[in-house]
């Protein structure tokens, strides 16, 4: 039993969790004009650890995968109890989510439906190359940051909206590069996904369009309340934007690759997580330093 909650718990993916898909949601308490520091950081611990933790476990009880996945090269097998325990964290998210106010209950709510409909055999959006953008876009994309945003405390403006577009754009552009390792899984269950449909080619165009335009519209939206920083954010942005497109273009769809295409994906979500993260510090004054808070 101990050795079966081990690998449940390495079905979390909390390490991909926190490095990985958590810039959403510290983008928005960048965003927000006011900072509960207290109630922030738990509402990250309830995103992160029960909601996304909670649907990747979904997600890998269904998919049964043998070869590598996003964050875990060698999935351990999962048992019939790791159905219920993984939609128990999600609920068990939802209701403490109660204690924001509606608009973050709702936008959880809607997270967790898409993860199920992602994930579920009764719909199985992860098997059409177009609803799994539009599941994965909003859950962990528009959805992150609403819900980061709100948890901070935040008041909703005209360039959040801006914002919220482009991180699910920025979030998406990497998402079909990882199917390209799992296509042969894909076939057995008959999933037809980004990489399935659209190829190679497919994979890299996409890549080229969501993050180019995802970029813009994140530094206009941060732009509109925080300007320096925003810049900031533009260039680094498409520094990696360069030094991704040139490892993509050169892909070939081997096995050998995936290792590499971890990496470079955890170094450019790993980027984007610790420049949020200081912005969040040195705006809300996590930690003291006059001259630094004064330059943002």
């Amino acid at each position: 039993m101990l050795k079966e909650i081990k690998h449940f718990l390495l079905h979390l993916r909390l390490h991909y969790q926190f490095f990985i898909l958590s810039g959403g949601y510290l983008l928005g308490g960048l965003l927000a004009d006011a900072m509960n520091t207290t109630q922030f950081w738990l509402q990250f611990l309830n995103v992160h650890v029960l909601l996304f933790g909670g649907a990747t476990a979904y997600n890998s009880y269904w998919d049964k995968d043998e070869g590598p996945i996003g964050g875990l090269k060698h999935p351990p097998r999962m048992t019939q109890w790791m159905h219920p325990a993984s939609l128990l964290m999600m609920a068990a998210g939802w209701t403490w989510s109660l204690q924001i106010d509606w608009h973050y209950f709702f936008i959880y709510g809607v997270s967790l439906l898409l993860f199920w409909l992602y994930s579920t055999p009764h719909a199985r959006w992860k098997g059409d190359p177009l609803l799994s953008l539009v599941a994965i876009g909003f859950s962990t994309g528009t959805n992150s940051v609403l819900l980061g945003f709100w948890a901070a405390g935040g008041l909703f403006s005209v360039p959040i909206l801006f914002a919220i577009v482009g991180a699910a754009l920025i979030l998406l552009s990497m998402y079909p590069v990882s199917q390209i390792y799992q296509y042969e899984e894909d076939q057995k269950r008959g999933d037809i996904t980004f990489f399935g449909r659209y190829g190679l080619m497919g994979v890299k165009k996409f890549f080229t369009f969501s993050f180019t335009f995802g970029l813009i519209l994140v530094s206009a939206g941060l732009f509109g309340i925080y300007p320096y920083p925003a810049i900031l954010f533009f260039i680094l942005g498409l520094c990696s934007f360069f030094i991704l497109k040139g490892f993509i273009s050169k892909l070939k769809g081997l096995k050998k690759e995936y290792k590499n295409v971890m990496k470079i994906k955890f170094f450019a979500s790993l980027s984007f997580v610790l420049f949020l993260l200081i912005s969040c510090f040195i705006r809300y004054e996590w930690i003291g330093s006059t001259m630094l808070t004064s330059y943002f």
